[in-house]
């Protein structure tokens, strides 16, 4: 049985979002302030914000589903979606790679690449296990779950490669930028899915630069397929599995080198990331950051030059 939709975004056009508005008003949704957003509302076990950009409409809870075809899908889209994923977008069930990332913009931890293949059996499965673009999972718990489920699905490949900060300093030395390095390890996960299923035609990613860039990165099998780069690819069930498979390695490192030295590492490059570095630097000197961290990140030389000097000290547990 599919997993009860919790969760979903859609685009919306400035006219869409005025007259949802309006039904929500008519069917009394209590509305409230939230940064980004045109307006926020909720009803029952159901939330709706429409954010300021696109404009987009991201609904949440139990009755979701409800929501979307009750209201959303007749009186505003103008057209049922939800279910028709397969007709509106036959080419998500058919054979194919997707591959994501996780870890590229915290200043502690790796960067994980994971690739994911799929067949229409497979692509069905995960829609029934609840498989979304994992920046729409705030739960870590929720994402080493999925992860779990997503490696038992029959059918289904997977490869991740998770570059340790050391490497990943190394290599983007080599490359010069991200996107460069981002392109090489898009290109080892595709290649190393390809030589298990060397039938497969496609392989889709999120696009985060110039097409070209990744291209050039493939070999010899790479280069023989057809390589889709577009932006928001999650959407796809195996971009989004690969998605989720990259943040588990992610999360799973920050636990493990955490436990290692008795603290917590923060994602991301808030100021508590700041402030637990600087700690780090203070007992163990500043050789300790590239072992755990982005040295290309400004944050860095804010820490080693005392840019964090007056935050607060970190208490570590001994």
């Amino acid at each position: 049985m599919p997993a009860p939709l919790t969760s979903y975004t859609h685009a919306l056009t400035a006219d869409q979002a005025v007259k949802l508005r309006t039904l929500l008003e008519a069917r009394g949704f209590e509305f409230q302030a939230k940064p980004y957003c045109l307006y926020a509302a909720a009803k029952a076990k159901v939330n709706v914000c429409v954010y300021e950009k696109g404009p987009k409409i991201v609904v949440q809870g139990k009755e979701t589903e409800d929501f979307i075809t009750n209201i959303l899908e007749p009186e505003v889209l103008g057209e049922a979606k939800l279910g028709y994923e397969e007709v509106h977008n036959p080419e998500m069930f058919q054979p194919h790679i997707g591959v994501d990332e996780s870890g590229k913009g915290d200043f502690f931890g790796p960067l994980v690449i994971a690739g994911v293949y799929v067949d229409g059996d497979a692509a069905h499965r995960l829609r029934d296990i609840g498989a979304v673009d994992s920046k729409r999972i705030s739960s870590d718990a929720r994402i080493f779950k999925i992860a779990a489920d997503i490696r038992t699905i029959p059918g289904l490949a997977w490869e991740v490669i998770s570059i340790r900060p050391e490497r990943y300093n190394e290599l983007y030395s080599k490359f010069g930028n991200l996107n460069r390095l981002l392109a090489w390890g898009h290109a080892r996960v595709i290649e190393s899915l390809l030589e298990r299923v060397p039938g497969c035609q496609r392989a889709i990613s999120d696009q985060f630069a110039n097409p070209a860039v990744l291209q050039r990165a493939l070999q010899t099998r790479g280069r023989q397929i057809e390589l889709v780069q577009r932006t928001k690819a999650e959407s796809d069930p195996a971009v989004a599995a690969a998605s989720i498979l990259a943040r588990e390695a992610f999360l799973g490192w920050l636990k493990a080198q955490g436990q290692a030295h008795g603290l917590e590492f923060p994602k991301g490059v808030s100021n508590s990331v700041k402030q637990v570095a600087a700690s780090l630097v203070e007992q163990h000197g500043g050789d300790i950051l590239s072992a755990l961290c982005k040295m290309h990140f400004r944050t860095s030389s804010e820490v080693l030059f005392g840019a964090v000097s007056e935050t607060p000290q970190i208490n570590i547990p001994r």
